[in-house]
């Protein structure tokens, strides 16, 4: 028998299994952090993808927005970024930091206080800076157009009557999306909730309840929601692009700048390399963890680790997800869709009024009958019941009950930054 570690919460547990039933135990491909992040930065703005340098980009007296990302994304510690981000701007590209507007991207969240702010942008630069929430309902979005897909593209006005726009974001993969960052600073990012929802919607299939099957981890070329994003971030003149990639211990390892969607496409690219890890075949039970707080703060944002460890685990397997979800569902609307669920109007609702929860909502009750899922969380079972989960208190209790003798297993310790792929 051999002891594995999986982070919960802010601490561990641990799980006896035996050695000759575990298939791999799955991470990242090591990729070394940055150790001078400001210089990475420099290199990256002075010799961006496909662009001219940001030196270039931006002249004296223009006025810039700098979206960057709400605390949902804190994890990418673009607080290790922005202050030299801004000091550039402010320096080399001589711009008065009253001309800079720092823009939250929200998409659909709620904006932070004050305090919450300063902890994005840190207090010198909250102290030298303007720094605004986006708000998809605010009465003064700018109308840019209509994409191909028929998206009307309402956007917040500081993004919108700039002279230049700077993104700052972390690619990483994304379910509905293909991938995360880059043009998603627009769509959904500063966007309008009629936008936002008409791009989303897309993430069901036209023709009947289920996930559309063009969109997924990973998946670019094909998926309305990323082909939509990337014509309403085109529409949006004047743009430059900050992405941050980070490796399998979600330290900060890279950084691609420059075309709106050349340099977020390298970065996609590197976060393939770093994320996707070969497996020969797909296995009976997978053991996984979120990574610890934040990744399993709630149902909401740690289920990204089911969409990634079902790459690997074959059809009817048990899934055994290590998450604490301390916030519960997470947005309050996640566990209300229970009564759509149960009452039988759940597609009705999500065609008509499409909001992110209750998408990730459908699409965990979907893996919940591919798989048998058993989660050793603080949520009550009687919760995740109804979605066809079982919760458990105890890692002995879960193991107990899914029977793991004589199945093949593989252990993923980071099931948020890990896609196991089957070789073929």
């Amino acid at each position: 028998m051999t002891r594995y570690d999986f982070a919960y919460g802010d601490g561990f547990v641990s799980a006896e299994l035996d050695e000759r039933q575990v298939l791999g135990v799955l991470k990242g491909n090591h990729t070394p952090a940055l150790e001078d992040i400001p210089g990475a930065l420099r290199r990256s703005l002075e010799n961006p993808i496909e662009s001219e340098p940001l030196k270039g980009f931006l002249q004296p007296g223009q006025k810039v927005a700098l979206i960057i990302s709400d605390m949902s994304r804190f994890w990418m510690r673009q607080d290790l970024v922005i202050p030299h981000l801004v000091d550039y701007m402010t320096g080399p590209c001589g711009l008065s930091p009253r001309d800079i507007t720092i823009l939250v991207s929200n998409g659909t969240h709620t904006g932070g206080d004050q305090q919450e702010l300063r902890r994005l942008v840190t207090d010198r630069i909250y102290e030298t800076v303007r720094v605004v929430n986006h708000d998809c309902l605010q009465k003064d979005l700018v109308y840019m157009g209509a994409t191909s897909y028929g998206t009307p593209l309402y956007v917040n006005p500081i993004a919108a009557k700039a002279d230049r726009v700077v993104c700052l974001g972390a690619c990483t993969h994304h379910v509905m999306a293909g991938f995360g960052g880059g043009r998603k600073s627009i769509l959904p990012g500063v966007s309008g909730l009629e936008t936002i929802r008409h791009n989303h919607a897309m993430a069901l299939d036209p023709k009947e309840l289920r996930t559309n099957p063009l969109i997924g981890n990973g998946v670019l070329e094909g998926n309305p929601l990323n082909l939509d994003m990337c014509e309403a971030a085109g529409m949006m003149p004047h743009l430059f692009m900050v992405n941050l990639v980070h490796n399998e211990q979600m330290k900060l390892c890279g950084i691609y700048s420059g075309h709106y969607l050349r340099s977020w496409e390298r970065a996609c690219r590197e976060v393939d390399r770093i994320y996707r890890v070969p497996v020969p075949e797909r296995a009976d039970m997978i053991i996984a963890s979120c990574g610890g707080y934040p990744k399993d703060m709630s149902l909401y944002q740690g289920t990204k680790a089911i969409d990634n460890a079902e790459f690997c685990l074959k059809p009817g397997g048990t899934l055994a997800l290590i998450i604490e979800a301390r916030e519960g569902g997470g947005p309050s609307e996640y566990f209300d869709w229970i009564k759509d669920l149960t009452g039988g109007t759940i597609e009705r609702r999500l065609r008509e009024s499409f909001t992110i929860p209750g998408y990730i909502f459908f699409l965990n009750c979907e893996q919940a009958q591919r798989y048998r899922i058993l989660l050793l969380t603080s949520i009550p079972s009687s919760q995740v019941e109804p979605m066809g989960m079982r919760a458990f208190s105890s890692m002995e209790e879960l193991l107990e009950a899914a029977d793991i003798k004589g199945r093949s297993i593989y252990v993923i310790p980071n099931a948020s930054t890990v896609i196991p792929t089957v070789e073929g």
